[in-house]
């Protein structure tokens, strides 16, 4: 795009000789070559005669191998560089190859192996490290943790200078470990430490007033289903006028679990329908006599309820059992398989999509937005705001209050 220019003043021209037309053609030309080769001197080797590309990358590897001058990645790191880059050609973000420590880091999480204290931190503008949110129930929140608390140490190790991701990694670890949390708050002069025990709170249930049952759910883990069961139990035993079920920051998990969840909620009738490269058409259905098909359910979703969340959310939707609240779900509907190999590594291939019991699909395609549209739409807090209070959470209230 090239911007309009004011009119220039007059000005002289004077012609060009014929050096300084010459010298510009050789500076035209130098640059070309640069931006087609970049800086390059070496020797022609000579022509390959290598077939086809699978051979050619076999060969560049082996060249590169023997050649390269400078010190080189293991070879794993040098295979799992290339497997990325093959998986980035099929522009899917949800095809994706894990490396054997992040892959026995994500099945310590979906085993329920590995915990937080349950806060969502962010690194400000200025580089601190401050707490957004708090979850309900959670270590941080029990030890006596708040929102806007800047985190100044871990572990009495100043973390000034380090990643998000770092100072998240030393603030997650094994279950039932402490962690010590140096915090600077708002009006208090002095620096505050607490130290929350690690845990992985994954369902968290409460009576609050009017008869309000609240249900959050953090990932669709191997012992989500007793757990939600469980915490259903007790509060069924209160007799709820409507159950308030918080999918929010929830980006999904395994399969089953959710079918096993979603239950929990609904009469007999269909759940989900899952649709395979193969031409393969599965269809999941709930069976009637569960704790929970009666009450009323208000689901809460946002940005990041995805996946697993968004089969749970979409089926009660759709089955009328309840009303979504919030905003727009992720849009992530597509299958993955997964595939695990000997050093621990793992990969994740989409194989299929999943659709909504009236057929909707989860999934963003091309011009489709993806997602769940809720019932009642509630606009997100300003990005990088405190949560103080919830606006969707009283939009719940103020629902059940109204229809229960």
């Amino acid at each position: 795009m090239y911007a309009n220019l004011p009119n220039q003043p007059d000005r002289k021209t004077y012609p060009i000789d014929t050096f300084s037309r010459l010298t510009l053609i050789v500076v035209i030309g130098a640059l070309c070559v640069v931006a087609v080769g970049g800086f390059f001197a070496g020797y022609v080797v000579g022509q390959r005669n290598t077939p086809n590309p699978q051979a050619i990358f076999n060969e560049v590897w082996r060249i590169t191998d023997r050649e390269f001058y400078y010190d080189k990645p293991t070879e794993a790191e040098r295979a799992y560089a290339a497997i990325n880059g093959l998986l980035s050609s099929l522009k899917d973000p949800h095809t994706i190859f894990l490396p054997p420590a992040p892959a026995a880091k994500q099945n310590a999480v979906m085993r329920g192996e590995e915990g937080g204290v349950g806060a969502t931190v962010a690194q400000l503008e200025d580089k601190r490290f401050q707490v957004m949110e708090v979850r309900r129930g959670w270590p941080f929140e029990q030890a006596g943790g708040k929102a806007g608390d800047v985190i100044l140490a871990v572990d009495g190790a100043e973390i000034a200078g380090l990643t998000l991701e770092q100072v998240v990694s030393k603030i997650r670890g094994p279950l039932g470990t402490p962690v010590r949390l140096t915090l600077a708050r708002e009006g208090s002069p002095d620096p505050i430490e607490i130290t929350p025990v690690r845990q992985q709170i994954n369902v968290y249930g409460e009576m609050w007033e009017d008869r309000i049952g609240y249900l959050s759910l953090t990932t669709f883990n191997a012992t989500a289903p007793a757990d939600m069961r469980a915490q259903l139990e007790k509060l069924m035993a209160a007799n709820p006028r409507a159950l308030i079920l918080d999918l929010r920051g929830n980006t999904g998990g395994y399969l089953t679990e959710s079918l096993e969840i979603a239950d929990l909620f609904l009469p007999e009738g269909l759940i989900a329908t899952e649709r395979m490269k193969d031409g393969s058409v599965r269809r999941f259905e709930a069976k009637t006599g569960e704790i929970a098909e009666q009450v009323p359910v208000v689901v809460l979703v946002n940005g990041m309820s995805a996946s697993a969340s968004e089969i749970v959310a979409g089926a009660i939707q759709d089955r009328k059992r309840g009303v979504l609240i919030g905003q727009r779900t992720f849009g992530k509907g597509s299958v993955q398989r997964i595939f695990s190999f000997g050093d621990g590594s793992q990969l994740f291939v989409t194989a299929g999509a999943w659709y909504t019991p009236n057929e909707t699909p989860i999934q963003k395609h091309g011009d489709q937005p993806g997602g769940l549209k809720p019932d009642v739409e509630v606009a997100p807090p300003p990005a990088g705001a405190l949560v103080q209070t919830d606006p969707v959470e009283q939009a719940a209230i103020d629902y059940i209050k109204k229809n229960f």
